[in-house]
């Protein structure tokens, strides 16, 4: 009897052993880099967008986080997804612009120029991004705008001649042109490298957004902040095609459900970023201008003398683009 009790229980248990093993076999979890720190707003909105996941899935599906470029660092995230070295990836759209002009559609000066044309704009950029990324195995799943860009200088701009001669600082060739368009001198200066370039006088001058400009304590070199709203540059989380069909439908859809929120709550977040960063700067002293319509009119016609030269490069892609977005 005892013998037959011991062999019955010893069978339990091997089931019940078996049943964590196809329970443990079902859950997935999903490896996720970011290039940008914990406390950055579009990594706090991605750390939520996991746990809805999670939440939404019953724990079936488990994306973990690797910040600040900790896993991947940033120009090779995109790559990483595509190889297969990780299913999903944040990054900044317009670093693809080597590849293809379309996808720095969204880094075109005075193309777009407030939260709602930028969400137009994407709106348009969207389908055509969708299909140059499907070649690669890849869809984009959300993005998330960063702040508008604004100006920074010692001094009042008020119209695009004030510009002249000016030591700019530029970290891309976009930037580079639209300062010498403008007349000014453009010198490639690197974000942790800000504040010595303007005490050692290397850059005048810059257009970023209101975080970097609070994230640098631009109140120790510069006077004004002429809130121009340039741009607004997008981040895109992508996941691979061949893991994302791996996943049941159901979980399909959490994951797209879960996508749509980030990206509506991601928006708000980065609304109220700039809000908050700019009060920071005004706070420590930094005067803050409304740019005046001589100065905006002048930056525009630059913006669409540039515009002509990205048409060129984006070819049918951007045609599409542009017809949609100006509809």
């Amino acid at each position: 009897m005892r013998k037959t009790l011991m062999s019955a229980l010893s069978g339990m248990a091997v089931a019940v052993g078996m049943t964590g093993l196809v329970a443990t076999a079902q859950a997935t979890t999903w490896d996720m880099p970011t290039p940008y720190p914990d406390k950055t707003f579009h990594t706090q909105n991605i750390l939520q967008f996991s746990k809805d996941v999670e939440a939404a899935t019953g724990g079936e599906l488990k994306i973990k986080i690797h910040s600040a470029g900790s896993l991947f660092k940033h120009p090779e995230i995109k790559n990483a997804v595509r190889g297969g070295q990780v299913p999903i990836g944040e990054f900044f759209l317009s670093l693809l612009s080597n590849e293809h002009a379309v996808f720095g559609a969204d880094s075109q000066p005075f193309l777009a120029t407030n939260y709602d044309e930028a969400a137009k704009l994407w709106n348009s950029q969207r389908p055509e991004v969708a299909k140059l990324l499907d070649k690669q195995g890849l869809m984009p799943l959300f993005s998330v705008p960063w702040p508008p860009q604004g100006l920074y200088t010692n001094k009042e701009i008020k119209t695009v001649d004030d510009l002249k001669g000016i030591k700019f600082r530029a970290y891309n060739a976009m930037l580079e042109s639209f300062a010498n368009k403008v007349g000014a001198a453009p010198t490639q200066v690197e974000v942790p490298d800000i504040p010595q370039a303007f005490a050692t006088g290397r850059v005048e001058a810059m257009i970023t957004s209101p975080s970097t400009g609070a994230n640098s304590k631009a109140w120790d070199f510069i006077s004004h902040f002429t809130d121009i709203q340039a741009w607004v540059p997008k981040n895109i989380v992508v996941v691979s095609k061949k893991a994302f069909r791996k996943l049941d439908k159901p979980t399909q859809e959490a994951v797209l459900a879960a996508a749509a929120e980030a990206e509506l709550r991601g928006l708000a977040m980065s609304k109220k970023e700039t809000e908050e960063k700019i009060k920071i700067l005004k706070d420590n002293g930094v005067i803050i201008v409304a740019p005046s319509p001589e100065l905006m009119a002048g930056l525009k016609e630059v913006g669409k003398e540039m515009l002509v030269d990205w048409k060129q490069d984006a070819g049918a892609e951007g045609e599409a683009v542009l017809s949609h977005y100006r509809q």
